[in-house]
């Protein structure tokens, strides 16, 4: 029997950095980030249900309007959607709305993990449960990285100027994807255990928008990426699906 994850979906109102962020019209598409999101994870076989936790009116609208039986709203309390809300509070209430198994914790502001990268994220996560308790996506840096006052990934008496194939590799946490058990969210109060798998993404694949500038950044690569022509200002659902899903290769 195939095994499949639960989806956390959170989608807060009054975002302050780029207003009605989750719900605005994005590359042409009406219902923006949030459409394509749902329509991504509805489309894949390895995703039981889509919990979308929200406060949002315009994202109540936008899930109902999805013909499936794979999403459940959830209006979350206002104490938990407000900009001040840390992630651990929001952690910590995972739990009380989550069925039992594995939750798959994702956000709409990566847009260009799609159907097939979320396939391939679920399949390594079962597939190494033996030797690790949950998963997360992670981009590479390799660059030259510094404190306040030195170097953390090179050591400048060995070499001032390495070239940067032989600096040590660190692994940013992008937020695209975590995956856990719901035990690990009542137990360790986290969306990650102990020994999380790192699932590597491109910077391409895990862009993320949280500024209004990554806002347009990531409109003009999705109408590159997908073909999705400027003059359809509104396209189609069948031409949406048709158009987003699809991927680059990972790195």
């Amino acid at each position: 029997m195939k095994q499949t994850v639960n989806v956390f979906l959170p989608m807060r109102a009054g975002s302050e950095r780029i207003p009605e962020k989750n719900t605005k019209t994005f590359s042409g598409i009406k219902g923006g980030l949030c459409r394509i999101k749902l329509e991504q994870l509805i489309k894949c076989d390895l995703v039981n249900k889509i919990f979308v936790s929200t406060n949002d009116e315009e994202v109540l609208k936008i899930s109902k309007s999805i013909c499936t039986n794979k999403i459940e709203v959830i209006l979350r309390p206002e104490e938990l959607a407000s900009s001040s809300t840390s992630t651990d509070d929001l952690i910590k209430y995972v739990p009380n709305i989550m069925p039992e198994g594995h939750i798959l914790w994702t956000h709409v502001t990566s847009p260009f993990i799609d159907t097939k990268i979320y396939s391939e994220i679920i399949n390594s996560y079962f597939k190494n449960i033996k030797y690790f308790d949950s998963l997360m996506t992670v981009t590479k840096l390799q660059k030259f990285i510094w404190n306040d006052n030195e170097p953390i990934n090179y050591d400048r008496n060995l070499e001032k100027w390495p070239r940067t194939q032989t600096i040590k590799k660190l692994w940013e946490v992008n937020s695209g994807a975590f995956i856990a058990s719901k035990s690990i969210y009542k137990q360790r109060l986290d969306r990650i255990g102990d020994n999380p798998y790192l699932f590597k993404l491109s910077d391409e694949i895990s862009f993320d928008i949280d500024w209004l500038p990554d806002f347009k950044i990531a409109e003009t690569l999705f109408y590159s990426m997908y073909n999705i022509s400027n003059t359809d200002k509104y396209p189609s659902k069948s031409m949406v699906s048709r158009n987003y899903l699809h991927t680059d290769q990972l790195v």
